[in-house]
């Protein structure tokens, strides 16, 4: 959770309306969010992904030294593009693509979350 300014609360929640509104199989779902009055926190509800996230999964092998099998890798890739394309599809730019946040389900199913610096591309370009 993190404690915003009165700008930053509008600007977060304004961004996580854009976000909610894009539907795909591959992107941790947005459930719902809510300012914390107490502590002024904004809080956001997603979707839970049971497998943890590629970052942690890589550990995992690398302590074991077992390696990804190829189709496993193929499905995670296709799957973060579908994604990607989903976001692209609705001017949303995700601008922090790494394995923490590609998140893992026990179905198989990989998904792209953490869209803490996501940007909506205003005329064609991001500004920033």
């Amino acid at each position: 959770m993190l404690s915003l300014s009165e700008n930053e609360k509008k600007n977060a929640l304004n961004e996580i309306r854009l976000l909610a509104s894009v539907k795909h199989p591959n992107i941790v779902q947005y459930k719902e969010s809510f300012i914390d009055e107490h502590s002024q926190s904004l809080c956001l509800v997603m979707e839970y992904a049971d497998d943890g996230d590629l970052a942690q999964r890589i550990d995992e092998f690398r302590k074991k030294g077992k390696q990804f099998k190829p189709e496993q890798l193929l499905s995670i890739i296709s799957q973060m593009i579908l994604g990607l394309k989903a976001l692209h599809d609705s001017k949303i730019c995700h601008r922090d693509l790494k394995c923490a946040n590609i998140f893992l389900t026990s179905k198989g199913e990989a998904k792209l979350g953490d869209f803490n610096v996501s940007k909506v591309l205003h005329r064609g370009m991001l500004h920033t």
